[in-house]
């Protein structure tokens, strides 16, 4: 199974610190973020990891290398401009092959485990989605979970984590979204093709210089 790391943001809520710097490359204990998804994924097995980016993408491309470092193969996808989560997804499709892949985004920090994606067999659905309990800067949640199936009525309401088993056709079911993921998302939820799990593990959502503040002043992660 390959894996495709979002990587290709402005980080806009970053600023400054992103003013040189790509936010997958801003640190956690001297780490930068997006190493510890590449290492996470390669613990799962993942051999084959692409990347996507566009502001200031040469800096990741010079810190994560081949992926030789890593004990995985990086290649990369590379945007004049960030085409946003699905148009970006959809520009690497050549790249991820007509097999399921994991999508995961760079600027998060978690200890989720990823061979529970590895070994998901999406069945009937077109995506699996990882969830988490909504936190205090997006109370209201993305989407609903009952029983295994994602919803936009009934269920409860949680917040996606930014991981993801997608299947490539996806995109042909939905050739109109080339810009965000969630319209695509929440079309394949009205459709009854998304599945998803509640993850009650770490999980940090790295969007502002506040939260990166808060993870590099606790201790070992």
């Amino acid at each position: 199974m390959k894996a495709m790391i979002l990587a290709a943001g402005f980080g806009k809520r970053m600023l400054p610190l992103t003013e040189t710097t790509p936010k997958p490359l801003l640190t956690i204990h001297g780490k930068p973020l997006i190493f510890y998804v590449i290492e996470q994924l390669a613990k799962a097995g993942i051999e084959n990891i692409v990347i996507n980016h566009a502001y200031l993408g040469e800096q990741i491309e010079q810190q994560c290398g081949d992926g030789e470092r890593f004990g995985v193969n990086i290649s990369y996808s590379a945007e004049e401009q960030p085409l946003e989560t699905a148009g970006g997804i959809r520009k690497a499709l050549p790249l991820l092959g007509d097999k399921p892949f994991i999508v995961v985004n760079a600027d998060i920090h978690t200890d989720y485990d990823f061979r529970q994606l590895v070994q998901k067999d999406l069945a009937e659905y077109l995506a699996h989605l990882v969830l988490v309990d909504n936190p205090e800067h997006h109370k209201k949640g993305d989407f609903a979970l009952a029983n295994g199936k994602l919803s936009l009525v009934d269920g409860e309401w949680l917040t996606y984590s930014g991981m993801a088993l997608l299947h490539p056709a996806i995109f042909q079911q939905y050739p109109q979204y080339k810009g965000a993921l969630a319209p695509l998302l929440r079309q394949s939820i009205n459709d009854g093709l998304l599945g998803g799990e509640h993850f009650f593990g770490a999980w940090h959502d790295v969007g502002t210089p506040e939260r990166l503040q808060a993870l590099n002043a606790k201790g070992n992660l």
